[in-house]
């Protein structure tokens, strides 16, 4: 053969058989005798033939392309986790012959995910972030394309991802507990985020584990929270809070900025910990105790049940247990 990539044609007119026959014997559909699918397959090893991706697509009525969903309150932030993640995806769809298509999740119309599902632009899609409302997966259900969401869902229907949210949460709060705090606050947390009830079960299992009591006025809405930070944090100083948990890393990064502003010791005066550790924490020059987890892991295994459901197997709902404490000595303000 020349430098010109091989095509079904040049295989077809070396072999003398239709190109039908040929696609047939690599798409493995199709009635086609034994002996001419052996002849064809041996020959595409024999010369290193790969497929071209957007053919073996249309023959086989897919766009080899996915869907990650992004949700349209995402910030800087959060982009490290999203990175993340999408790597991991990346690394297991692309050794499949898929592309990723990223789109966002712009509130109840979801208007960037139904043109891509109505335009039959990707063949299955990943939602990044589980709502107990959860609109974009009800639309997802009603359109029949295959889906799995990252966080764990309730509905029977729907395969999902997810960390281990709750036991690393409550490995979190056993680990503070042992180091002697005794009372403590917990800050934010969107009540519609499945993630968010998952968080506060770890906390209180630990807490009864302990046989602490839960104290709901000391658990505080983030919204309240950035209303009111000078008066809530002098009051969590006046009930004898030893620790106030943050459920994720934004709402410690703010937590630390505020208590530097009023002068507020860390650790001397209050513990600071947090549900979940990224860049910010690790450049926090405060200690923080947090838990930091395997984002990349989580993409693979999402990307893997997708990919799953895609090729018509049955897919499994996935825990990825792998989590770390990760706890910062103190090296001052």
């Amino acid at each position: 053969m020349s430098e010109k990539a091989m095509t079904i044609d040049d295989i077809a007119r070396d072999l003398g058989i239709s190109k039908t026959t040929v696609s047939r014997a690599i798409s493995g559909k199709g009635r086609i005798g034994n002996a001419t699918r052996e002849r064809v397959l041996s020959y595409i090893k024999e010369h290193d033939y790969k497929p071209n991706a957007m053919a073996r697509g249309l023959a086989e009525q897919r766009t080899c392309n996915i869907a990650v969903v992004w949700p349209m309150d995402a910030n800087l932030v959060d982009m490290p986790f999203f990175q993340k993640v999408l790597v991991g995806i990346c690394d297991v769809t692309s050794r499949e012959g898929y592309d990723v298509l990223i789109t966002i999740d712009r509130g109840p119309e979801a208007v960037d995910l139904r043109r891509v599902i109505d335009n039959r632009k990707v063949d299955g899609v990943i939602l990044t972030r589980t709502l107990l409302e959860d609109l974009s997966a009800a639309f997802l259900k009603e359109s029949s394309v295959p889906f799995v969401t990252m966080g764990t869902s309730e509905d029977n229907d729907i395969t999902w991802v997810d960390n281990d949210n709750e036991a690393a949460c409550r490995e979190l709060m056993e680990q503070l507990l042992e180091e002697g705090c005794k009372r403590f606050a917990l800050i934010g947390g969107d009540e519609n985020y499945a993630i968010t009830g998952q968080r506060l079960a770890g906390y209180k299992k630990a807490l009864l584990e302990a046989g602490l009591p839960f104290e709901q006025e000391l658990c505080i809405r983030q919204s309240d929270f950035e209303k009111a930070t000078g008066e809530i944090l002098s009051g969590l100083l006046e009930k004898k809070v030893s620790c106030i948990v943050c459920m994720d890393d934004a709402i410690a990064r703010e937590v630390l900025l505020s208590c530097h502003d009023m002068g507020i010791g860390i650790p001397q005066d209050i513990r600071i910990a947090s549900f979940y550790s990224s860049q910010i924490l690790e450049n926090a020059k405060s200690p923080v105790t947090s838990i930091r987890f395997d984002e990349r892991a989580l993409g693979e295994a999402a990307a893997e049940q997708i990919l799953c459901k895609i090729r018509g197997e049955k897919p499994r709902n996935v825990i990825v247990s792998s989590h770390q404490i990760m706890k910062k000595g103190p090296i001052g303000l």
